[in-house]
């Protein structure tokens, strides 16, 4: 692991659900650009102390110069934003797969150059949009893809936050000052903690691509030096109509992420904070619920599904969805109906791209073209 040392959030989440199914183990880590930190970090979750390194660079040739069977198989990249393209670079050039955190990265043109990278070194790499690992949010994408809905017309997307309602970055909170800051955030603050991962649950669960979009972002809290509300309008492929809201200044919400999408025979709304539930309406207003491992569910929903009904599954066994399904693609003999199904660099490029044409958007005041094709798969899920 690179990155999740002390003072992190991110870094706690990727460990626990890397280790709840059993299939890592974690051998080695850079934690922190403080060495005496790391080493306190490595020390916490019992490394051994050569396996503890100075530097992101130094693990990766370290490690790659290791016998195969000693070696690590994997990196998992928790980061802030402005280190994910050279952390990525430097592991998948010693023959290391990654798991990385969104965004991918904070440019277009270091996203595209690790969708190449990974297809030349024939390497799996992941983008921890891990909202797409929620069982029911796989129903969903069923549902649509079977045409249960009928054909799509609207998609809205919210994804509502409070906590940086306040100049909270000038208090030293640690997880605010990257976040707003231009060089290690990125363009946009909202955009690349939270607007990437509604992106990246429209693309999952519709299987539509934005092709025009007309961006207003603002910076609601005096001082700040990055966005933090965003409303982004989109047109969709076949001309379905689309509404993107992000907010991190939205006082008292926690962490709303909704989903609703409309077609000509129905609707269904799914919402994070209630994860194990799923709604779908009908044209004649009546509704319809599901729950998670609670029957006439899809064969993509139940493979996802740890426990049986009635036992609340949350945010880590989403997430561990993403890390157990990049496990058994990287397993000679595990392999699945659905172990492919997470998401990818080329999904990490796709957001990147929206970001920039958002911004882009909001600077002209104008609609942009946002199609996009990023560079081939090659052998990525």
């Amino acid at each position: 692991m690179v990155g999740g040392g002390p003072g992190a959030f991110i870094g706690a989440v990727h460990r626990m659900a890397a280790a709840l199914d059993g299939e890592y183990r974690l051998l080695a880590g850079s934690f922190s650009s403080d060495f005496d930190k790391s080493r306190e970090t490595g020390d916490e979750l019992g490394l051994a102390p050569g396996r503890v390194y100075e530097t992101y660079s130094e693990m990766a040739v370290a490690e790659g110069a290791l016998p195969e069977e000693s070696r690590i198989r994997v990196v998992s990249i928790v980061t802030p934003n402005h280190l994910h393209f050279p952390v990525a670079c430097v592991f998948l050039e010693q023959g290391i797969h990654v798991i990385c955190d969104k965004p991918l990265t904070t440019t277009l043109e270091d996203a595209e150059h690790l969708c190449r990278l990974a297809a030349e070194r024939d390497l799996v790499f992941a983008v921890t949009h891990n909202y797409t690992g929620y069982p029911m949010v796989k129903e969903a994408r069923e549902r649509v893809e079977a045409g249960s809905l009928g054909q799509i017309r609207k998609v809205v997307v919210e994804y509502s936050q409070g906590w940086l309602a306040t100049l909270l970055e000038a208090e030293g909170q640690k997880q605010a000052e990257w976040r707003v800051d231009p060089e290690r955030g990125g363009v946009s603050s909202v955009l690349g903690d939270i607007g990437s991962h509604a992106h990246n649950l429209v693309r999952y669960v519709t299987g539509l691509e934005v092709r025009r979009l007309f961006a207003d972002l603002g910076t609601v809290v005096e001082g700040r030096q990055l966005d933090d509300d965003a409303t982004v309008l989109l047109e969709l492929d076949d001309g379905v109509r689309g509404l993107l809201f992000v907010s991190q200044i939205s006082t008292g919400e926690r962490n709303y992420l909704r989903l609703r999408v409309y077609g000509t025979e129905g609707g269904l709304d799914w919402s994070q904070e209630d994860p194990n539930r799923l709604r779908l309406v009908a044209p004649n207003g009546s509704e319809h619920i599901l729950y998670s491992a609670a029957g006439e569910l899809s064969k993509r929903a139940q493979a996802h599904t740890r426990l049986p009904g009635g036992h609340p599954e949350g945010f880590i066994e989403a997430f561990a969805n993403v890390y157990r399904n990049v496990a058994r693609t990287l397993s000679d003999d595990l392999e699945g109906p659905f172990d492919r199904d997470f998401p990818t660099v080329q999904d990490g490029a796709h957001g990147v791209h929206f970001i920039h044409k958002a911004v882009e958007s909001n600077q002209r005041g104008a609609w942009v073209d946002a199609a996009y094709t990023p560079p081939s798969a090659g052998a990525e899920a």
